[in-house]
């Protein structure tokens, strides 16, 4: 999982689910004119209310984050996760307002306590406000651009290394030392004892210059998750590019990048707005 596709409305669900994983352990109704002696359940003591509310929300919001930080998204019945996950998150909500009307509902009187003196306790409230957050961000983050920006900014592209440096290696950095070279970037001809050449330098062949115009390939990153399609025109992506990571366009086509990913799938980037050249 790519922590690094998860968006700001993902934060929000996070957020909503630990709230109401906290207000899970809060008492679900109060009683007028009870003693501070008296017992109040929490949700965990109300199976109704656990299963309908805390469990549902939880796994709604877990549902709803995994499938943004999975690259291949699976899918059940013909649904991804996302859209079992915004329905669980719904149903929470739906099941809360109704507890809040109705707080002892499941649960024995407590006492001689009558429900005309019963009202919702902080951890239905609370849990009703988690739900709600819950699903309000799982529906408006596929709508509101402003939650769909990194929840982890991409890292800058490293600042070009100065003439004689080495730069680091590994894939998926923009550059790389070239063989035959030493520290400095320097072609070593054999020297005798002294730093005098045994032998004339010759002067390095000047390389042929690319025709203007041609293509030439360049490492980029992208700013928020992406899909990438299939070469041959099909809508179904076959990966999905993920901000933070590098990766090398290598046509381009139109408006469009073909992108070679890590593991050495390529594909078409149709959306190339706002990428980050290295």
């Amino acid at each position: 999982m790519n922590i690094r596709s998860l968006t700001r409305g993902d934060g929000v669900v996070i957020g909503a689910a630990v709230l109401l994983f906290i207000a899970s352990f809060l008492d679900i109704f109060s009683i007028d004119g009870a003693s501070g002696s008296a017992s109040i359940p929490s949700a965990w003591s109300s199976g109704p209310l656990l299963l309908s509310v805390v469990l549902a929300g939880i796994i709604g919001a877990a549902l709803v984050v995994v499938s943004h930080g999975l690259p291949q998204v699976p899918k059940i019945v013909g649904l991804d996760l996302g859209q079992f996950g915004v329905a669980f998150t719904v149903f929470a909500a739906w099941s809360a307002l109704g507890n809040v009307f109705d707080p002892m509902g499941g649960v024995d009187n407590v006492g001689s306590a009558s429900d005309a003196g019963v009202s919702a306790g902080t951890g239905l409230i609370l849990a009703f406000i988690a739900t709600l957050i819950m699903a309000a961000g799982a529906i408006a983050t596929p709508l509101v651009p402003a939650l769909q920006a990194a929840l982890v900014p991409a890292p800058k592209p490293a600042a070009p290394q100065p003439y004689g440096a080495q730069p680091p290696g590994g894939y998926g950095y923009p550059g790389a030392q070239q063989p035959g070279q030493a520290f400095g970037g320097q072609p070593q001809h054999g020297q005798a004892f002294g730093g005098q050449p045994s032998q004339p330098q010759q002067a390095p062949t000047p390389q042929p210059q690319p025709p203007a115009g041609d293509f030439s390939p360049f490492w980029f990153a992208v700013p928020v998750p992406r899909p990438l399609f299939a070469e041959d025109g099909s809508q179904a992506p076959i990966a999905e590019l993920a901000p933070g990571t590098w990766y090398l366009a290598v046509e381009q086509r139109g408006a469009n990048l073909v992108a070679q990913t890590q593991d050495g799938r390529r594909g078409v980037l149709q959306d190339t707005s706002g990428i980050q050249r290295g």
